[in-house]
């Protein structure tokens, strides 16, 4: 069991974040068999060009460098800033790694078989390490990731509304201990049972930094600087994306009665959205998706207000019937 010691303060300055640089890593590892596989359709459509680029490029020297545990050197998977975290933002973190910090991360991380592959070796071993790795990990990101990264953004930054709205309606503890069934609070603490990593970590005082993923299996841990003290857990709405149909509701009757799409995006709206938010996780145009909310105001199922620059849609008490009668 893993337990963090958090204090009041800790609690009030953890915050959000999202990581595409630590997605990449995780798919990476679901391709290389080092982690939960993907479903189906992903493997299917990804595997083929994974397997190309590590023939193609350095990309088994990026993988060589991940323990079994999950972890690797904090230079390939350098820390977010914030929820406006792009790759371009994680890409020059990785090439403005000085080679003697590389050097001995690679040392501590690069010790499995894979790293005693020659090829492997004499790019871990090259003065230019840090510029291989980097335009492997680039074109890895281009070629398997990006074309669905707005998607899956839109996914985690939905979660991330989702989790502020707990945290002003029950507070911290309520919606750290949302985050997984395995997470409880615990006389001024936070555990988490059945995790591989054992034992009591502080906080430095700069609190929490809480990551949604669509790639993480279950819920997973930073606790090493430069990373800030962090949990990643498995953002809502990825078993929708992942078709894990025993978790997603059927809209049979829903959508006889209002239409697919309608019904679509009544059932994504389980925490509030934006038409941009909304368009993005559901691959769906934006005009179009505007139009059908439009529709489903003025039948009374959705409301509207205002959060920042954003609008947000939430259904009233009228949609929640509708749709917890389609279930």
């Amino acid at each position: 069991m893993l337990r963090f010691e958090v204090s009041v303060e800790d609690l009030l300055r953890s915050r959000f974040a999202l990581s595409p640089v630590l997605d990449l890593c995780l798919l990476l590892r679901s391709l290389a068999g080092q982690d939960r596989p993907l479903p189906r359709a992903w493997a299917t459509r990804l595997l083929p060009v994974f397997e190309r680029l590590r023939g193609e490029t350095e990309l088994n020297a990026a993988l060589a460098l991940h323990t079994p545990r999950g972890g690797g050197p904090n230079f390939v998977a350098p820390p977010p800033r914030g929820l406006n975290q792009t790759w371009a933002d994680d890409l020059a973190m990785i090439r403005a790694t000085p080679l003697e910090a590389a050097r001995h991360e690679i040392a501590t991380n690069a010790t499995g078989p894979s790293a005693r592959d020659p090829r492997v070796r004499a790019v871990l071993d090259s003065t230019d390490a840090v510029s291989r790795i980097a335009e492997a990990m680039d074109q890895a990101w281009h070629e398997l990731l990006a074309p669905d990264w707005p998607q899956l953004r839109a996914i985690c930054e939905r979660d991330v509304v989702h989790r502020v709205g707990v945290i002003g309606e029950h507070g911290w503890v309520r919606t750290i201990e949302s985050l997984h069934p395995s997470i409880a609070w615990q006389a001024g603490g936070i555990e988490i049972g059945h995790f591989p990593q054992v034992g009591t970590v502080r906080l430095a005082g700069d609190g929490l930094l809480l990551i949604p993923s669509v790639f993480v299996a279950n819920i997973a841990a930073h606790l090493e600087d430069p990373w800030p003290r962090t949990l990643i857990y498995r953002a809502r709405g990825t078993a929708a994306l992942w078709g894990e149909q025993e978790t997603v509701p059927r809209p049979d009757a829903l959508t006889a009665l209002v239409g697919r799409s309608r019904a679509r995006l009544l059932l994504a709206l389980d925490a509030p959205a934006s038409t941009s938010h909304l368009a993005r996780s559901l691959a769906m145009a934006p005009g179009a998706v505007g139009d059908h909310l439009a529709i489903l105001r003025g039948a009374g199922l959705l409301v509207r207000a205002r959060s920042g620059r954003s609008v947000l849609y939430r259904r009233t008490p009228l949609g929640e019937a509708l749709v917890a009668g389609s279930g």
